[in-house]
């Protein structure tokens, strides 16, 4: 995973609690990098997985609510360090069904050793069905992220999850109904 995720997380855990809770969780974790991250770099799942566990054990917050925060945050994280990807877009579906071939497209050219996960787009009247292809389980992450899209773009609608048991390598599939 690209150490901008790593670093986001830790500066979510810095301004939601403190900077002892952050030293609190490496120390917890006893994850190979030390907790030492730069955003360039790239490290193991199972260190944020590890620290992530650590905060929930730490803090009381269930895992899954702590992941799903953290893509919310880093929505707007994105949001502020990568406004050309914003520029021209008014309506999250719009930017939504752009994750593959602008975003994701983007970010390969800048890091091509990444591994991103993939997202199957569908589109219809007022709905849209994202399917998350990962190797990580972070459909609770993809949540987040989705909800900060639509807080940032000032939009509702309706966030349904569902299972993907007969479709390998997918996650989850999340189909969003705007509402009024």
């Amino acid at each position: 995973m690209k150490g901008l995720i790593f670093t986001e997380f830790m500066e979510m855990v810095e301004k939601t609690w403190s900077l002892d809770m952050v030293d609190s969780i490496i120390e917890q974790s006893r994850i190979a990098s030390g907790g030492v991250y730069t955003s360039v770099g790239s490290y193991p799942y199972e260190e944020l997985s590890a620290l992530i566990n650590s905060l929930s054990a730490q803090t009381n917050v269930p895992v899954e609510d702590l992941i799903r925060t953290f893509g919310s945050y880093l929505f707007n994280s994105y949001a502020n360090g990568y406004p050309r990807f914003f520029a021209g877009i008014t309506d999250s579906f719009q930017f939504l069904s752009g994750i593959e071939n602008i975003i994701h497209a983007e970010v390969g050219k800048l890091y091509p050793d990444t591994n991103l996960p993939t997202f199957k787009v569908e589109t219809g009247d007022d709905q849209l069905i994202l399917t998350y292809f990962s190797e990580h389980p972070l459909a609770d992450l993809v949540c987040g992220l989705l909800e900060g899209c639509l807080k940032h773009f000032q939009q509702k609608a309706k966030i349904e999850r569902m299972p993907t048991p007969n479709l390998p390598g997918a996650q989850a599939r999340f189909i969003l109904t705007r509402q009024a």
